[in-house]
């Protein structure tokens, strides 16, 4: 029955997308009406508006980043966490659209016992109302559970079809947890109830484990169609490590595209390699701010949803009802397709993340290239995390010119030597002119890499969920601003 009632309310909000997304100035429209409506705040210079259209709203309210926007919201103080759901009906329409994309590619998933979640944090946006509270069982409720706790309970049932984690760097956590505490785990199961099978199972892992990293969910759990993450800021390295090694043979499906106002971005193709997002006309209200290189940012008025053009860059605006303001996410995406008069889009790079010790401007998606090409040329390894630090944030340039401590974490290669570090600085000469001609002058140093040890990133992830701002989804930083954050690293570095 509630199966039944989840596919009759999939459709029902797949009608409303379809006609939202016809008309989607009208909708953007009522959106804009709606938050207005619901603000928590005073409207500033709308106040007393009868009626406000998308353009007087754009040319009354300015734009402010993200950061500002957490400021003036709170006094001055900063916001206590983001809850690890999204409320609303743009969250609902990402749950119920995905999970009906998702049994729609993977027929078998939806079944009893055929997923787990191995997080305490959940990829779908929002619980599952009644009648369907009972599919909460077979999707995923988040709870306050261990994260061993819930990967015991999963290993428990070989005849998993889906494994689910609330983002990809938490499901790589989990199965280094998985490789570090295997015999524990082991135990744990042989420990079972007297006369279960679960005596064989451990006897299953322990074999598993024996052979390696690669392909380990599916000799754990052979039935294992897909993993479940949901998207955010610096989960691609996570996803290309666990897809090379952990999860290899498997799909990977992003539900929504979710920030801390609310849902972004619905994914309705679960066969797509990579994640491809529809920007919806509902709630939260959405303006696309060109990007344009060399341009002066303050000079670029935002678009509509249906003015996007296929193959720009735009970087997201988001306003709510909850902070009514026109809020610049940082977050950089590419227009790759249509869906009616919507765009769909692929997420490209955040803008708060580039490094600049001399103008160079090495944007997250540049640097990210440079040392792919790196990795690439260092025999046997495979990179599953990075942050890099500007030389003034741990004083560490002092006689010598400004540069890059970078701190890698890999499989496969125990040592760095000398010429592999080197590597790094040639491939960002490669990609980055204007760090060529500074490395040239001398007015740039060479990059330093750092090899971290096992647990390192765990420890970083770990203090960034302590920090009161911290939001969900949590977004992994590729350049750290703060001391104490990049000290989290320094201490662990191995080579």
């Amino acid at each position: 029955m509630a199966g039944g009632a989840l596919c009759w309310a999939a459709a029902w909000q797949q009608r409303r997308l379809e006609q939202s997304t016809l008309h989607a100035g009208q909708s953007q429209q009522q959106a804009l009406t709606w938050c207005l409506r619901e603000a928590r705040r005073p409207l500033g210079p709308l106040q007393g508006t009868t009626a406000t259209d998308t353009s007087t709203f754009r040319n009354h309210l300015p734009l402010i980043k993200a950061s500002q926007a957490q400021e003036e919201e709170s006094g001055g103080q900063l916001l206590p966490p983001m809850s690890t759901q999204c409320y609303g009906e743009a969250a609902l329409q990402a749950t119920l659209l995905g999970l009906a994309a998702l049994s729609k590619a993977f027929p078998e998933v939806l079944t009893p016992g055929g997923i787990a979640c191995v997080t305490p944090t959940s990829p779908w946006p929002r619980p599952l109302p009644w009648p369907w509270r009972i599919l909460d069982q077979v999707v995923s409720a988040p709870g306050a559970k261990h994260p061993g706790a819930l990967l015991l309970e999963a290993l428990r049932s070989p005849g998993l079809r889906a494994l689910e984690a609330g983002t990809a760097t938490e499901l790589l956590d989990v199965f280094s947890g998985l490789e570090a505490n295997g015999e524990e785990l082991a135990e744990a199961m042989a420990a079972g109830n007297p006369g279960s099978p679960l005596p064989s199972r451990a006897a299953e892992l322990r074999e598993a484990l024996d052979l390696g990293p690669r392909g380990l969910a599916l000799r754990l759990w052979p039935k294992l169609q897909v993993v479940v993450t949901l998207d955010a800021g610096g989960q691609t390295e996570a996803v290309a490590a666990l897809a090379a090694l952990w999860c290899h043979g498997l799909a990977f499906f992003s539900p929504a595209y979710a920030a801390s106002g609310g849902v972004v971005g619905l994914n309705l193709w679960p066969e797509q390699a990579h994640g491809r997002y529809l920007l919806p006309p509902g709630a939260p209200f959405i303006e696309l701010l060109p990007v344009k290189e060399g341009a002066q940012e303050e000079a670029a008025s935002t678009v509509l949803l249906a003015e996007a053009q296929k193959g720009e860059e735009y970087e997201l605006v988001l306003t709510n009802h909850a902070g009514l303001a026109r809020c610049r996410l940082g977050d950089v995406v590419q227009v790759v397709g249509a869906y009616n008069q919507c765009p769909v889009v692929r997420f490209v790079r955040r803008l708060g993340q580039a490094l600049n010790v001399r103008g160079e401007d090495i944007q997250e998606d540049v640097f990210t290239e440079a040392l792919g090409r790196a990795v690439g040329q260092w025999p046997g390894a495979k990179l599953l995390d990075h942050s890099c630090v500007e030389s003034s944030i741990l004083d560490s340039s002092q006689g010598s010119a400004p540069h890059y401590e970078v701190f890698v974490a890999l499989r496969g290669l125990r040592n760095l030597s000398e010429e592999n570090r080197d590597k790094l600085d040639h491939c960002l000469q490669e990609v980055s002119p204007r760090y060529k001609s500074l490395r040239f002058r001398g007015s740039v140093g060479p990059a330093r890499v750092h090899l971290v040890g096992r647990g390192a990133f765990r420890e970083l992830r770990a203090a960034l969920a302590a920090c009161p701002s911290s939001c969900f989804p949590s977004e992994m930083p590729r350049v750290l601003r703060h001391r104490h954050l990049a000290e989290c690293l320094q201490r662990r570095v191995l080579s």
